[in-house]
């Protein structure tokens, strides 16, 4: 079994069993929750890119808290900050002043005009999936239109409108949704079609985007919502040239583009902030929440003073948005991202992961591709790689078998055969290595 510094630590205090846990959430929390594992586990304590489960043993952990965890678990400056402002203020509605707001809107105002310089204003809510609400309620009223393009295989959200936007048909049980919601080919091209180029593909989805715009809209648009890497769907990467044609597409249709960079924010996807900086095209609304306040639950709007404007003497409000904990733990992100280069971080050592990985695939009958940029990966397992037969069930094995060994990873993608690889942004090479071993060891089990 690969090893990793210290298994295992004694319990800081005594917790309830995980089959007494496991009871009580069967009978008081909603049906719909999931755990993962044959046998689910608790984790009660976290401190940089690892977690502790109730007895004590170590885990690396692969997945973030679903790529939420952006600087690490419990990191000092992060919980110093917290505390302090808990101690002074914990909540206070924006009808009031409070410095903090326009502090830490200025900075991640600052961070956006590197996406596009005409980025002027932010609003704060408590989600991703709120964000996105607040994005769309923006672009209808910045274009006066009302029709939204999404990608198939994309997660935008478990609210009603985001549900409509998602494109994942196991995410989508709640009809129905908000009318004029067309979905268009994202650019998955390892399953593209026999007998075609990757590029081929790529051209041939955006010209189903323009079919789409022509047949299926009236031609005029509020907005396209895209992740600049799609997550859930399973990594999806697209070829350099498929979003500077979407954009140029949606801006003829009359269309803002919003940019999801709820789990490709805060520079997970290596040394740019955004996602979508790797490009090369101007969002005109950006969304964040997850990495962005490393567990404390904070959204963010970005967008361009035009777009701020359609809003004015209009009423909107949330309740906890911006209050000045948020606030806190927010800047206390940005301040870490920046002091310990987390970006350049995550460009090399996930450039030496995804290079374990690409070798472990050449030796490997069950990895059919590897796909990611910086530390946001996946695996897609397959049975069979000349036909590229899903396998759903040998992934949900092997994340019970990486899990004995101390690991945690994600699964996802519309079927859940493809192995979500998004750590803390601190992982190490030393990390890097034992994932990549104990990864290789499972797959040979199977």
């Amino acid at each position: 079994m690969p090893k990793h510094a210290v298994i295992a630590q004694k319990p800081v205090k005594d917790w309830p069993s995980t089959e007494q846990v496991l009871e009580d959430r069967k009978k008081h929390m909603l049906s719909a929750l999931l755990t993962y594992y044959s046998k689910p586990m608790q984790i009660v304590r976290g401190e940089g890119q690892f977690v502790f489960d109730e007895k004590g043993k170590r885990y690396l952990d692969g997945f973030a808290g679903i790529v939420t965890i952006s600087i690490g678990h419990c990191h000092p400056h992060f919980v110093r900050r917290i505390q302090e402002q808990a101690a002074q203020l914990v909540h206070t509605t924006t009808l009031y002043l409070h410095p903090s707001l326009t502090e830490f809107a200025k900075r991640l105002i600052g961070k956006a005009k590197s996406a596009n310089p005409a980025m002027e204003a932010c609003y704060f809510t408590s989600s991703g999936s709120e964000a996105n609400e607040v994005a769309a309620l923006l672009a209808k009223n910045a274009t006066g239109n009302h029709e939204f393009l999404a990608l198939r295989h994309a997660y935008h959200g478990r609210t009603l409108l985001t549900m409509g936007f998602t494109g994942q048909g196991t995410w989508r049980h709640s009809t129905p949704y908000y009318f004029g919601v067309s979905h268009v080919p994202s650019d998955y091209h390892y399953r593209r079609p026999e007998g075609i180029t990757a590029q081929q593909y790529s051209d041939w989805c955006v010209r189903e985007l323009k079919e789409t715009l022509r047949c299926s809209t009236s031609g005029k648009i509020a907005a396209c919502i895209a992740e600049p890497i799609q997550g859930n769907g399973g990594v999806v990467v697209p070829l350099p040239s498929y979003f500077p044609q979407l954009h140029e597409a949606v801006k003829k249709a009359g269309g803002l583009f919003i940019s999801d960079e709820v789990q490709t924010g805060v520079g997970r996807t290596g040394k740019k902030f955004f996602g979508i900086e790797h490009w090369g095209v101007k969002p005109d609304i950006i969304t964040m929440a997850k990495g962005l306040g490393n567990g404390f639950p904070i959204g963010a709007v970005i967008m361009t003073r035009e777009v701020s404007e359609a809003m004015r003497g209009k009423l909107h409000i949330n309740t906890f948005g911006g209050n000045p904990l948020a606030m806190a733990a927010g800047g206390a992100v940005l301040d870490v991202i920046e002091k310990e280069k987390l970006a350049d971080n995550a460009q090399e050592v996930g450039s030496y992961l995804k290079k374990r990985f690409e070798a472990m695939a050449g030796n490997s009958r069950w990895i059919g591709d590897v796909r990611g940029m910086g530390l946001m990966m996946g695996v897609e397992l397959v049975k069979d790689k000349k036909t590229k037969e899903i396998a759903p069930q040998e992934a949900a094995r092997l994340l019970d078998m990486a899990k004995d060994r101390g690991l945690l990873i994600g699964k996802g993608g519309l079927d859940g055969n493809i192995l979500r690889i998004k750590p803390p942004l601190c992982l190490t090479k030393k990390d890097a290595d034992f994932m990549a071993d104990v990864i290789e060891e499972c797959l040979k089990e199977l």
